[in-house]
């Protein structure tokens, strides 16, 4: 008569990690990733690109004739040009940091976008702008522009702007559950990490085997790692 071993089989790490269900704040905080960055980069993108476009339009008198006359968005305001750049360098910058400085640096990310999207706007209007144009053109410094048109420059300038700060909202709000730069080098036992990483084996007589052991700046001469 046989006997039933009341002990269930041992687990293999593998069966655990096919057993367990992926968490939900994981997938979340993977996909609030690829929109950051995203939005971040074609936020950016966009301010920089509407920012060098003619935003406002006029003519200036000059003898008995008139002037025409441009300003384009880095004339009326270096703002929005400056900010997305700063905003840039915090997108980078947030998968550098962690904890409270991760915070920081998205609080700069938010405030970066929401700063050039108002200086756009605010600075719409770029009549000083071409003023300045129309004095420097006609060498006459009570110049004036008449007949001022603008375009929708600014304001696509604005929606530049405005995908910024939703990246940096994205980065308030998930960017606890991002990774971080060097996170698979720490998980293999590096510098902070939890478990020393194990060698692989060498086998002498696979050349592929010792040019990755060199990669890897193992020494495949040395003894076998293995007990």
């Amino acid at each position: 008569m046989g006997y039933v071993s009341a002990v269930p089989p041992p687990r293999t790490e593998h069966a655990d990690a096919a057993a367990e269900p992926e968490a939900p704040s994981g997938r979340g905080g993977r996909r609030s990733v690829a929109v950051a960055l995203l939005l971040g980069a074609l936020g950016a993108t966009v301010v920089l690109l509407a920012s060098g476009r003619v935003w406002a339009r006029g003519v200036a008198a000059i003898g008995g004739g008139s002037l025409p006359v441009t300003a384009d968005g880095r004339a009326v305001t270096g703002l929005p040009a400056a900010l997305a750049i700063v905003g840039l360098a915090a997108l980078v910058a947030v998968f550098a940091v962690r904890g409270r400085s991760r915070l920081l640096v998205s609080a700069l990310l938010a405030l970066s976008g929401l700063g050039a999207g108002a200086a756009a706007l605010a600075n719409a209007d770029g009549r000083r702008a071409l003023d300045a144009e129309a004095a420097r053109t006609t060498a006459d410094t009570a110049a004036h522009v008449a007949g001022l048109t603008h375009t929708a420059w600014p304001y696509v300038t604005a929606v530049g702007g405005a995908l910024i700060l939703l990246a940096g909202l994205l980065a308030l709000r998930f960017g606890s559950t991002w990774p971080t730069m060097g996170g698979r080098y720490e998980r293999d036992g590096g510098p902070g990490g939890s478990q020393p990483r194990k060698a692989a084996v060498v086998d002498p007589d696979r050349p592929e085997d010792l040019w990755k052991a060199l990669d890897r700046g193992e020494d495949p001469t040395g003894p076998d790692p293995t007990p």
